[in-house]
């Protein structure tokens, strides 16, 4: 079969790549130069599978307003003129309760720990290098009120079975060991063991290569201007240097999927959610961390790769536009600063901003639409890279009319057309 997938970025490479072991003739299209250009460019780096907790909870409005006036928020928000932010928020909003938390909660955790388990069987297939880590994750508390309430978290750790371990503060310094240096400044730590690391762009250039040998064939520069469709089926899609015809097509064009499948009359709630990040070269290795950082306070990730520090974090509903306001450079770069002021040079560091598309129950969108030969893989949020090999290998299997090794009926864009 014909497989057409759009989108060369994480998602959409990896499914081309389980698309193509399953035997189909696979090509990807994408308005970029390359694969893993915008999105996966450059994020925060984690594998964070204990971590995979809906944005839509209980107390979340509240914490919300809160950040709102902070000098450092993690939460930003600026009305981008459209009715549809509105509209958006609103759904989020009915998706903080206890029973919705319940509900999407699993369901990510399906997908995520689905995910480590296809990183694990993809790492023994291939032994591809990218920069990856099985260290864990340490969330550190700034405040003796964030250790308390991540009671919460650890409640859930627990019913879903993810390893942990609680740290006093001069115990985080077991796995971090640059943070001795700043234990006054941590009131409590939680190390998640099992969680990893990775340089998601170099990964998905890698994983490219690999698809080529596979017979993937890959179009850059290719801007869509139209699907050709009959009501039923999609027929081709078009652009403005192309026409590609397939048996079937997968959508994974991250925020850029609601406003292209916009023309079927499809209605995909997803709505960018911009993340920034410094990328800074090691200058000191004993001074830098050794795995992922999370500072609670900030919500600021900090990531080891082999030579560089990654900083990651905040997110600002304000549209599609991506611009690099100093403010947000300087949040990330006091986080570092604070925690590993030995560690990389600022003066390199590269700034960047990204679009992560969010759903308002943040569970992606994998499966199939009212059209017969569309699919989605798309609306990950915060957790592309995460859930990237798991939501892929799900979306190949619904694309060849395989059972799926989890079960998938409830991820599909259906559930908002209930």
């Amino acid at each position: 079969m014909k497989v057409l997938v759009l989108g060369a970025g994480v998602a959409g490479v990896s499914s081309a790549w389980y698309l193509a072991e399953a035997g189909h003739e696979v090509t990807v299209i994408d308005r970029a130069e390359g694969v893993a250009m915008e999105t996966s460019f450059a994020n925060a780096g984690q594998l964070s599978y204990g971590y995979t907790t809906p944005w839509a909870a209980p107390g979340i409005p509240t914490k919300a307003l809160k950040w709102l006036f902070k000098s450092h928020p993690p939460l930003l928000f600026r009305p981008d003129g459209s009715l549809y932010q509105i509209e958006w928020l609103w759904q989020m909003l009915q998706n903080c309760t206890a029973s919705r938390y319940q509900i999407n909660k699993e369901r990510m955790v399906r997908i995520s720990e689905y995910s480590r388990e296809m990183f694990r069987r993809f790492e023994a297939q291939t032994g591809m290098n990218f920069e990856g880590r099985k260290k864990g994750t340490l969330q550190i508390f700034r405040q003796t009120k964030e250790v308390e309430a991540a009671e919460q978290d650890i409640a859930v750790l627990e019913r879903y079975g993810v390893p942990y371990r609680r740290l006093k503060p001069e115990e985080c310094a077991e796995f971090e060991p640059a943070l001795a240096r700043v234990t006054t400044k941590i009131a409590g730590g939680l190390h998640l063991p099992a969680d990893a690391t990775g340089d998601c762009h170099l990964f998905t250039e890698n994983l490219y290569k690999l698809c080529q040998e596979k017979g993937v064939q890959f179009h850059f520069n290719q801007t869509i201007s139209r699907i050709d469709h009959n009501g039923l089926r999609i027929k081709a899609v078009e652009t403005e240097t192309g026409r590609f015809e397939a048996d079937a097509v997968v959508c994974a064009l991250g925020c850029f999927s609601r406003t292209v499948l916009a023309q079927l009359d499809l209605n995909l709630p997803i709505y960018p959610v911009k993340g920034y990040s410094l990328t800074l070269p090691v200058t000191n290795s004993d001074g830098a961390p050794v795995s992922t950082v999370l500072d609670e306070s900030y919500k600021v990730a900090i990531t080891r790769f082999d030579n560089r520090i990654r900083v990651g974090g905040m997110a600002e509903l304000s549209g599609y536009e991506i611009k690099l306001p100093e403010k947000r450079r300087e949040t990330l770069a006091l986080v570092v600063n604070d925690l590993f002021p030995e560690g990389g040079d600022l003066n390199q560091a590269l700034f960047w901003s990204g679009l992560r598309p969010m759903t308002p129950d943040s569970t992606p969108l994998i499966g199939r639409t009212r059209f017969d030969n569309l699919f989605l893989n798309t609306g990950h949020g915060t957790l592309g890279w995460t859930m990237s090999l798991g939501s892929a290998k799900l979306t190949a299997d619904i694309v060849s009319g395989k059972d799926t090794e989890i079960r998938s009926d409830d991820l599909s864009l259906s559930r908002y057309q209930a």
